[in-house]
């Protein structure tokens, strides 16, 4: 069975730092994309970061540029986010996905390019 599971959130105070990761399982992450997203309370999932099949090329949101890193592992089979500077408007449910079809760019152009999800792992950022 296809797996992904987050793991490392939890409670942090504002401008701390967190390492999210995702390891999978039932698959090998050499040959898929990865997207890391998150969705708030209230709000609608959206892009974080986007990463291709073997590192060299990345991508964030605006709202994380700066402060967050994605990063792989293949083999290991993971990939991490490690966050920086957290604020609490990055409170949310984070999700890992994973794609095998295209190509980067197609990564990063939003969850459609999806079909493989972790559970997420909550991020609360407070004081």
């Amino acid at each position: 069975q296809l797996r992904l599971v987050e793991s490392g959130g939890g409670l942090v105070q504002p401008g701390g730092s967190l390492r999210l990761s995702c390891a999978a399982s039932g698959f090998t992450l050499d040959y898929y994309g990865i997207g890391w997203f998150r969705q708030a309370p209230g709000k609608e999932r959206e892009g974080v970061s986007c990463i291709s099949r073997r590192g060299g090329s990345t991508d964030y949101a605006d709202s994380v540029k700066g402060r967050f890193t994605i990063s792989r592992d293949n083999a290991n089979n993971t990939v991490s986010l490690q966050m920086h500077s957290l604020k609490p408007e990055d409170t949310a449910v984070y999700y890992c996905a994973a794609t095998s079809r295209g190509s980067w760019p197609y990564y990063c152009s939003g969850q459609g390019a999806y079909h493989y999800w972790g559970q997420g792992t909550q991020v609360t950022v407070s004081s």
